[in-house]
């Protein structure tokens, strides 16, 4: 008999949407209890079905930071700066200490731990591992904090699912750990919606973060940075704390960190706050020894948000112009590793000088700008000099003018 073309299509829809089609999930919950007596971190990774992973290959760093593993399995460390889980069957954990404060060269810190609070990245708490598992596994990943008394609160990026804890999720990474900065301990917050986002800003109580402040700057350019970004985070935590602090900012993907004495907007009009927001937003990544795109674009971009939100009239942007020229007037070359000051206020000036010319050639089609080049970055994994001087090219419809310096070569 027949089978009906539209019965078939039923059965195959019903079978493709069974469950024996479907990713099987498996829980792996992390649990954080710090311990501020030692300057540790206590962490347990637990799976819920152990047999679901084949391997967790760690990268432990050179620093010695990771200490007292035991395993429901076997830890089978790897070199100086290599650990592999092997889990059991069932039910597993992987439990270790990890030192919390990290001293820099000149007796500053990037963590730190006192009795009364943490500020640290999540990346140090659960390092970066190779995972190997079982076919039509995907782990669903939970982070539970355990305070010492008289500890309040605790603030991640991640979106919170029930007192100190947070669902860890990034589709980009096959093993979700929870990274981007995190503050716990006796702490002020404030809170807002800016788009879609929520936005917190949190510091220990008498460390002088200005917290009204910050969520008030970012009101004023939040419109800007979305009309040049198609991106907007779920989630975005501001963290701060005042010496011996690192005195700067630095990013992570879904938060950033700014020392509290650090002023949201400088002298010469740039605002190390807008800044790191433009590398969350942006998220873009560089190669053979680009790091003047990465650098150089979140520098021009916390100018320029900051004129186009009204914030910067031509008197200052020309007067901050003229500071960048005087700075970098000694650089014969942006590409390096890591830019340096000069060589990102060279960067600038030529990034203003590159969107002055896309624009003026576009105008008669349609005129399109140095945010067309921007976003045709976001797309590249890293982007080199290479790829930046080709998709500007192909923005303007020409060869640059503005690129065809030593500078890029």
């Amino acid at each position: 008999m027949p089978v009906c073309p539209k019965s078939l299509l039923s059965v195959v829809l019903l079978a493709l949407s069974s469950p024996s089609w479907a990713a099987k999930k498996v829980d792996l919950d992390y649990h954080v209890r710090f311990l501020p007596e030692s300057d540790q971190a206590e962490v347990r990774l637990t799976l819920e079905r152990g047999e679901a992973v084949t391997s967790l290959d760690f990268d432990l760093g050179d620093k010695g930071y990771y200490s007292d593993f035991q395993a429901d399995g076997q830890w089978q460390p790897n070199g100086d700066s290599r650990g592999v889980w092997l889990p059991a069957k069932g039910k597993a954990s992987l439990s270790y200490r990890v030192k919390v404060s990290h001293p820099r060269q000149d007796d500053r810190f990037d963590a730190r731990m006192t009795e009364n609070w943490a500020l640290l990245r999540g990346d140090d708490l659960v390092p970066s591992a190779r995972l190997k598992q079982q076919d039509g596994i995907e782990l669903v990943s939970r982070l539970t904090f355990e305070l010492p008394k008289g500890w309040k609160s605790v603030e991640t990026g991640w979106p919170r699912i029930g007192k100190n804890r947070f669902r860890i999720h990034n589709p980009s990474r096959k093993f979700d750990r929870p990274t981007g900065w995190m503050l716990a301990g006796k702490l002020g917050t404030r809170r807002a919606r800016l788009g879609d986002t929520e936005i917190a800003v949190a510091a220990p109580v008498g460390e002088g973060m200005r917290r009204m402040d910050v969520l008030t700057l970012l009101t004023f350019v939040w419109p800007e940075a979305q009309a040049v970004f198609p991106r907007d985070p779920d989630k975005l935590l501001i963290v701060g704390a005042g010496d011996p602090m690192w005195r700067g900012g630095l990013s992570a993907g879904n938060s950033l960190f700014m020392h509290a004495d650090r002023p949201l907007v400088s002298e010469n009009g740039t605002s190390s706050l807008v800044h790191e927001l433009v590398h969350v937003f942006s998220r873009i990544s560089d190669t053979d020894r680009s790091d003047w795109i990465t650098e150089g674009l979140a520098e021009y971009y916390a100018i320029e948000l900051m004129r186009r939100a009204g914030g910067l009239g031509e008197d200052r942007y020309q007067k901050g112009r003229e500071h960048l020229i005087k700075w970098s007037r000694d650089v014969k070359s942006l590409r390096g590793e890591n830019a340096t000051g000069p060589v990102t206020a060279r960067a600038v000036l030529l990034l203003q000088d590159l969107d002055r010319e896309i624009r003026q050639r576009t105008r008669e089609h349609g005129e399109r700008s140095l945010d067309d080049v921007t976003r045709g970055l976001m797309r590249l994994d890293k982007a080199s000099t290479k790829d930046f001087i080709e998709i500007s090219e192909n923005v303007m419809g020409a060869p640059s003018k503005v690129l065809d310096t030593r500078l890029l070569r």
